[in-house]
């Protein structure tokens, strides 16, 4: 399941999307007023800003007796701070930060961006300790643009990722959907949640090309310290690009251009 630790930048790299979040004990004094002094931080990296009121699922109560309920909970501020091409996000609840990009590189880059939010966010709100810290990244192979249109994915996607496709007697172009859902502990107090399958991107109304999607949701819980947190996100990230490796066929890791890293 999970390749060795070599590391490789690949030319035609599948990611779309890359996701880091810390949720934290709530810290009323983000939801009570604009952040500003956040704000005033950052400004000069994610000039942009937008206000979004997320409304949380309803929470249910009363479950052990007769008659549970649900509960509607307020909305929750969403505060987002972007940058000037819109590639990178900053999100700010009482709840979570969390930085993610459309433009992801490679792990140096994004942790030193991360480094700099975290630093801000740390100085002016100090909490307690973060209860989750999560890495997640959303690829999503493109056979066109790749040249691979006459490979199978059985030629790209080892077989513990294909689920039925796997099966030699089964016509990838009889398939309507075709996925595996995985969730499971790891070593150092980690879990991994992993979609794999066959996918369209914004439901296919602007790229109706069928893409395999491989999206890896990496965590780990607990009272985490703050000087926790730079060890927590290299072992996320190791778990994520060995998970990525491993999913992945020769032929396929050939295509996308592959530069070993140091």
């Amino acid at each position: 399941m999970f390749a060795s630790e070599d590391r490789y930048l690949y030319m035609a790299p599948p990611v779309i999307e890359t996701i880091c979040q810390l949720r934290f004990p709530a810290i009323l004094s983000i939801g009570a007023r604009d952040p500003a002094d956040f704000q005033e931080r950052i400004r000069g990296t994610y000039p942009r800003y937008q206000l979004q009121r997320d409304q949380p699922a309803p929470r249910v109560t009363g479950a052990n007796t007769p008659n549970p309920t649900l509960e509607t909970q307020k909305p929750v501020n969403n505060h987002t701070f972007l940058s000037e091409d819109n590639r990178w996000k900053v999100n700010l609840t009482s709840g979570f930060v969390a930085l993610s990009t459309v433009g992801y590189t490679r792990w140096e880059d994004f942790a030193g961006r991360l480094d700099k939010v975290l630093a801000e966010f740390i100085g002016i709100y100090h909490p307690a300790f973060f209860e989750r810290v999560g890495l997640r990244y959303i690829n999503a192979v493109s056979r066109k643009r790749l040249h691979l249109e006459d490979s199978d994915w059985a030629d790209l996607i080892q077989p513990a990722w294909l689920g039925v496709m796997a099966e030699p007697d089964v016509e990838e172009k009889d398939l309507t959907k075709c996925a595996v859902d995985v969730e499971m502990a790891l070593e150092d107090h980690c879990r991994a949640k992993v979609h794999a399958g066959l996918g369209l991107l914004g439901d296919g109304k602007r790229d109706p090309e069928v893409k395999f999607i491989l999206d890896n949701d990496l965590s780990v819980a607990g009272n985490l310290q703050i000087p926790q947190v730079p060890d927590c996100l290299q072992t996320l990230h190791t778990y994520a690009d060995r998970l990525f490796r491993g999913a992945i066929t020769s032929q396929l890791h050939t295509a996308m251009g592959p530069e070993p890293i140091d």
